[in-house]
């Protein structure tokens, strides 16, 4: 539709072309032709190509830090608008086939559109919602909740191992051969690299990349990306681990070093 009958239909202003042509809505991760985009926050501007989006949905302040040339529709409620525009666009590039292992029904409930390719296990008291696809080679632990993507589709590339409790949010995307230990949590829109060590306990804010093969200790925070292959650790803030452990060193040593500071100002 055009992004003038998009305004129209969600309520919102609009600044650019409003002939452009609209198909779907687009991850600020994966740019699309003839998609619009979601901004919810300044901070998700920091390091982002935003002339690579046909077209932007965002509130009044972010509105003015756009390109005179963007096209971009701007809302009073953005939260209210963007779930106007998911229901608009929630059918997009769906493709899914039926079920073709009928021995499993007696094992799990699941919602409309589910499908499982060959050779899949599944546990006993297993749910699976809407338009869910199962994998090759994926293995998910007990209570892990996985989110369904809002703007893209949430993945688990092949090869991909989860232990109990994990939590994987909305539209993120864990690379392949990636192995996550017990309770940790990637917030929305993450993308992990293919061959990441995860470790227990684990939290990744929204919105972090990182490259493949790393390794994130655990009880680790990531609140950056990680631009390079390693093993990270820390909580204030993430480093790479031999930097962390000189730290970590210095810390164990604080009250020695405070007393020596005080005998020498003394």
């Amino acid at each position: 539709m055009k992004l003038s009958e998009l305004s129209l239909k969600i309520g919102t202003k609009l600044h650019g072309n409003p002939n452009l042509a609209i198909n779907a809505v687009c991850s600020l991760n994966s740019p699309k032709n003839n998609s619009i985009a979601f901004i919810k926050d300044a901070k998700n501007l920091k390091g982002l190509n935003i002339n690579k989006f046909d077209a932007i949905l965002c509130n009044e302040e972010i509105s003015h830090l756009m390109p005179e040339k963007l096209n971009f529709l701007v809302a009073n409620d953005v939260i209210e608008a963007y779930a106007k525009l998911a229901l608009l666009f929630k059918n997009q590039n769906t493709q899914l086939r039926k079920i073709d292992d009928k021995s499993i029904f007696k094992q799990i409930t699941f919602a409309s559109h589910f499908f499982v390719g060959k050779n899949v296990k599944i546990g006993m008291n297993s749910y699976f919602g809407s338009n869910v696809v199962i994998g090759d080679n994926v293995s998910i632990g007990a209570n892990n909740t996985i989110d369904r993507g809002t703007l893209v589709d949430t993945i688990l590339e092949d090869g991909v191992i989860t232990d109990n409790q994990v939590h994987i949010a909305h539209n993120v995307c864990i690379g392949s051969n990636t192995a996550i230990a017990a309770k940790t949590g990637i917030a929305g829109s993450c993308r992990i690299g293919k061959r990441n060590m995860i470790g227990g306990m684990v939290g990744i804010v929204d919105h972090i990349t990182t490259v493949d093969d790393v390794v994130i200790t655990a009880k680790s925070t990531v609140y950056r990306n990680i631009k390079k292959p390693g093993t990270y650790s820390g909580i204030m803030p993430i480093l790479e681990h031999v930097y962390w452990k000189r730290i970590s060193t210095l810390i164990t040593k604080l009250d020695k070093i405070a007393k020596i500071a005080k005998i020498k100002k003394n």
